[in-house]
Parts: structure tokens; sequence; C-alpha cells
């Protein structure tokens, strides 16, 4: 975790939730030293997520579009008004406590988007079983990809922990309703020129429940996308 912190009062937190009623008022919280505001989008919880959420002094948005997580971070964007705009998951995987670490190559003038490695820091989460290492693999395989394309070095192509220079996200005209935004935000961000940087952040395991991705069904997408945004101008 840093020991210098940025400004909060340029940071936007944003935070997708679908029934994280038991995790979601801890990490608005444990964020909200660290921004401005939080903005949780509600994905049409059925548990009391949005009424945590607010108790613990999040914006909360109702997401009444497209579901999933991309569509979710999606309709928050438009919505940011700081200078940096940092994501992160509901579930408690991430540790909010590292925002200052995240947004710092920004606010500093060195970075345009910068995302937390697991593969720097460390998982609790991605090891032990099959869907974790085909997870894995894959995130490997798609990093390499874009390493390739760009002639770049990054580690980790798909944790949802980053953060963005605001005025570069709301031009980039993402378009992925699911959790493939992640590595169409790298992809685009060094399309438009930009520069990407990685801090170590370690992922704990989710706070309770189990994770909404589903590897075999998610797989088509994220192969389709990358090599759309890869192979396109």
């Amino acid at each position: 975790m840093s020991t210098t912190s940025p400004s909060a009062t340029q940071v936007t937190a944003v935070i997708a939730a679908r029934n994280e009623a038991p995790s979601i008022g801890g990490i608005v919280g444990r964020a909200r030293p660290f921004c401005a505001r939080v903005l949780v989008v509600d994905g049409r919880s059925i548990d009391d997520t949005a009424a945590i959420a607010r108790a613990a002094g999040a914006d909360v948005i109702v997401q009444d579009g497209p579901m999933g997580k991309g569509a979710a971070l999606r309709c928050a964007i438009a919505r940011v008004t700081t200078p940096v705009t940092v994501f992160l998951d509901a579930d408690g995987s991430h540790v909010p406590e590292d925002i200052p670490l995240v947004v710092a190559p920004i606010v500093s003038g060195q970075a345009d988007h910068v995302g937390a490695s697991r593969l720097i820091g460390g998982s609790s989460e991605l090891h032990g079983g099959f869907d974790e290492f085909m997870r894995l693999a894959g995130s490997s395989f798609i990093t390499a990809c874009i390493n390739r394309r760009f002639g770049v070095r990054l580690s980790d192509s798909q944790n949802g922990f980053r953060a963005l220079r605001t005025e570069l996200l709301q031009r980039l005209r993402l378009c992925e309703n699911t959790t493939t935004i992640e590595q169409e935000m790298i992809i685009k961000t060094l399309k438009a020129g930009g520069r990407v940087a990685e801090v170590p952040s370690h992922e704990h395991r989710r706070c309770h429940g189990v994770s909404h991705i589903r590897v075999w069904r998610a797989a088509p997408r994220y192969v389709y996308s990358v090599a759309r945004d890869l192979l396109l101008p």
C-alpha cells in the first residue's frame, strides 16, 4: 500500500455490484477515505445491496439497461467528474486501501491507465482447481497477445482493479457488456496512444458466495472481443 496518498478530491471510485449485500458496505466504507465520490452501480439486486451501499455513503445508480459488469461500468463513466476514475469489485477481492497506489502514477503524470496486477501482487484465488487454471491460462494468453501487438510488457490484463484518466476513459467508446471490458479498456487505451502501467496489489478470495463468471460460457466472448479489438484499426 502506498504511503503517499494523492488527493482524494481527484478520484471517483466505481463499483459494479449485484447481490453483494454482505460485502458492499465494507468496500464502500474502506474506499471513501481515498475518493471524492463512490459510485455503486446496482445490477437489479434482489438483496439489500443498494440500500447498504447508500447507507455506507455511496451514490447508487440502478442499472436499467443491458445487464453485465461492462454495461454497469459504462453507465457510470459518463457521470464521473473527477480527473481520475478507479474501478474495483464489490466482492471483497480487491484492497480499497491500495487505491492511492493505483492512482498515483496518473496523478503524478506518469501514466494514463494503471492496472493492479495480481501476477505481481499475488492472488489467493487464481489457483487450486481447473476453473482457476483455465482463468489464469486464458488471462495469460490474452495478455501475451496484447503485449505482442503493442510492444508492451504487461502481466495482468483481466483484473478489475484499475484506474484511468477520466478524460481518456470517456472517449474510449467502450462497448463490452461483460467482464471483457477490462481487456477492452487496455487495448483501446493503447490504440489511443495512452500510457499503461501496472502496480502490485493482492487479490483475496471473495468475501461470500461464488463468482458470477462461468469460464466455459465466457471464453468465446473473450476470444471474440480480443480478436476484434486487436485486429480492427
